[in-house]
C-alpha cells in the first residue's frame, strides 16, 4: 500500500466527505456525518496539545466515547471524553487515536490534516 499525498487526501476529502458542502455550517455538518459513520467507539486517544477550552494536559489518556451531535463551534469539532468520572466534550484536534481500526484513524487523521491545513471549518 502507498501512503497518499496530501494532493490525493485533498482530492478525496472533497470527494468524499465535502461534497457539496459550500458554506462552513455545510462543511461541520459533513464532518459530522462522515466521522460518526467512520469511527468506532469507544477508543483510547492521548492528548498531543493543551488548550485552554479543555481540561486534558499533553500526555493524558482519556476513552472517547461519541463525537457531539451539534456543531459546537464553527472553527471545532468536539469528541465527548470520559476523564475523572465525567463527560463532557474536548476539540478533536487535541486528540491522537490509540490502537484503533484503520476506519477510525484515517477518520481522524483526515480532520487533523484538514483543520491544520486551513481547510478548517469557517
Amino acid at each position: 500500500m502507498t501512503r497518499e499525498t496530501d494532493e490525493q487526501r485533498d482530492k478525496r476529502i472533497r470527494r468524499e466527505i465535502l461534497t457539496d458542502a459550500y458554506t462552513a455550517d455545510e462543511q461541520a455538518i459533513s464532518w459530522c456525518y462522515h466521522l460518526e459513520r467512520e469511527m468506532t467507539f469507544p477508543f483510547q486517544a492521548r492528548c498531543i496539545e493543551e488548550r485552554t477550552i479543555s481540561p486534558l494536559r499533553e500526555g493524558e489518556e482519556v476513552p472517547v466515547v461519541e463525537m457531539t451531535d451539534e456543531v459546537v463551534s464553527s472553527r471545532e469539532l468536539f469528541a465527548i471524553v470520559e476523564w475523572m468520572d465525567r463527560e463532557f466534550g474536548v476539540p478533536l484536534s487535541q486528540l491522537e487515536v490509540l490502537d484503533v481500526d484503520q476506519d477510525t484513524r484515517e477518520a481522524v487523521d483526515d480532520w487533523h490534516y484538514w483543520n491544520a491545513d486551513g481547510g478548517g471549518l469557517g
